[in-house]
């Protein structure tokens, strides 16, 4: 789009404390990574779509998909359970030509082809240097301690009247290269937003997640919006 070279990339580390091997772990007969990199290699704006690991058990089962998924491998460093996804954007930087970068997570398997089209249409759209996924909540938010957080208690608006807040999922985003080259941080200069219905916005975290997003999935393509 406006012959700038959009990639994807999908990090996929091997280790998971929560749920082992989480990320080619089946959901609906398939590894969990294969619905975003399907979704992904589906876009009719995506150039090529990437996985970054260290691990040769993951590399085989995305070489097995045959999506035409080209593999970089991540050295140690930036595989351990402190490593920032940050670090992984920047050693793919490295390597890979791009303009846009788009990163997923293999964990929000209910990102569609259609999302990750949109949401590159709005990125131009809006002049956009980055842009972060999110699900808008029209609910009155508190600290523990007592503190409004969103909404003026004492005026109370009326729900139809409340713009609501927005919690980013963390489905994907889309970066610029010269924001991650600046800021060494996905975000940055003029931050767009793209909201995922509540139904499609979670994330697959523990294992008490499974077996919902099992249900979402085979819903969502069975019935996809």
């Amino acid at each position: 789009m406006q012959n700038k070279k959009i990639v994807s990339l999908v990090p996929l580390r091997g280790g998971s404390k929560s749920i082992p091997y989480k990320n080619i772990k089946l959901l609906a007969g398939k590894p969990l990574c294969y619905w975003v990199l399907k979704a992904a290699t589906d876009s009719k704006y995506i150039d090529e779509v990437w996985v970054s690991t260290e691990d040769s058990k993951i590399k085989k089962t995305v070489e097995a998909l045959d999506l035409g998924v080209k593999i970089i491998d991540r050295p140690q460093e930036f595989a351990q359970d402190t490593s920032s996804t940050e670090s992984v954007m920047l050693h793919f930087m490295e390597h890979a030509d791009f303009d846009i970068l788009n990163l997923i997570q293999a964990t929000s398997p209910f990102t569609t082809s259609a999302d990750l089209d949109s949401a590159i249409e709005l990125f131009f759209e809006k002049k956009n240097d980055s842009l972060l996924t999110g699900v808008l909540h029209k609910k009155f938010f508190w600290t523990t301690d007592g503190k409004p957080l969103n909404y003026n208690y004492l005026a109370r608006p009326r729900r139809q009247e409340f713009e609501g807040v927005v919690n980013e999922n963390g489905a994907f985003y889309l970066t610029t290269r010269e924001i991650l080259a600046r800021n060494k941080n996905r975000l940055g200069g003029n931050i767009g937003i793209y909201l995922f219905p509540e139904n499609r916005g979670i994330d697959i975290d523990e294992p008490k997640d499974w077996e919902e997003a099992e249900r979402l999935i085979k819903g969502l393509h069975n019935n996809p919006q």
